[in-house]
């Protein structure tokens, strides 16, 4: 019972000081792990899928999309400068996805949707902003709150079964339904800063709507969108037009600064 108060009193401690944060667009949010943690397990995530997925061969592909990784990743405040791992995994989803540790993976099939280099600057931004809003940390430290923080605990030691649960607080897959409602909110901030980044890098932000557009037209009938992780593609799509004549003029600026990337897909 002493041990059980300890650990209680240190919970509680460790929350009061340093819970306390604030994303990139103003909102609160809860912080419970150290950056350095968070890197660590982004690398070791990403060495593990490197090692179980299948990494495309295509030379001309891997340049195509490292090259726009890196216009948009050039964007980032210093303490995100780093030289980004970029890889591209031969499989036909059209996802996309970015880890604490400076890791970026891009699926072949993104490229069928994402069919130009703005376009995917838009989805490569998204996901470089989940990074840099630290929404991995974010939900790790809901998870640790609820009631099931017990085993998000034993996940940080890879706890046999509970490494899946590592994963999916990363992001890569998996659902938590306490968290649906920030999941969403992860989703539209992640949207907003993304076309930030690809604005500021050269790109043309517009291509961020034509992209949910196609996602629109090649998916099969969306879920309710209160039954999501993921607010409706006509809601994002609402959301970054909202949000265009100031991404437009970011992008004015930098055209007029000579950012003017040209990646090509051999």
């Amino acid at each position: 019972m002493l041990v059980l108060s300890r650990f209680l009193f240190a919970t509680v401690f460790c929350v009061t000081l340093v819970s306390c944060a604030t994303s990139p667009t103003g909102r609160s949010q809860l912080v419970l792990f150290p950056s350095g943690q968070m890197s660590q397990m982004g690398v070791a995530a990403f060495a593990d899928m490197k090692e179980k997925g299948k990494v495309a061969k295509a030379m001309g592909t891997s340049q195509y999309v490292s090259c726009v990784a890196a216009a948009v990743t050039a964007e980032l405040p210093s303490s995100y400068q780093k030289e980004w791992e970029v890889v591209v995994f031969s499989d036909k989803s059209a996802n996309a996805f970015a880890l604490p540790g400076g890791k970026i993976g891009v699926h072949t099939g993104l490229l069928d949707v994402a069919v130009n280099q703005n376009q995917l600057a838009s989805v490569i931004g998204h996901e470089v902003g989940h990074v840099l809003s630290q929404h991995g940390n974010e939900r790790m430290s809901i998870q640790f709150a609820s009631d099931t923080g017990q085993q998000l605990l034993g996940a940080l030691i890879e706890n046999g079964q509970q490494k899946a649960d590592l994963m999916a607080a990363l992001g890569l897959g998996g659902k938590y339904l306490v968290q649906l409602p920030y999941s969403r909110t992860h989703e539209s901030e992640a949207d907003l800063l993304g076309l930030d980044l690809m604005a500021k890098a050269g790109f043309n932000p517009e291509a961020s709507v034509e992209v949910w557009q196609n996602m629109s037209k090649g998916s099969k009938g969306e879920p309710l969108e209160m039954m999501s992780t993921h607010p409706s593609n006509k809601t994002r799509i609402n959301n970054l037009s909202n949000n265009m004549p100031r991404a437009t003029e970011v992008y004015n600026a930098a055209q007029q600064q000579g950012k003017r990337p040209r990646c090509v897909r051999n």
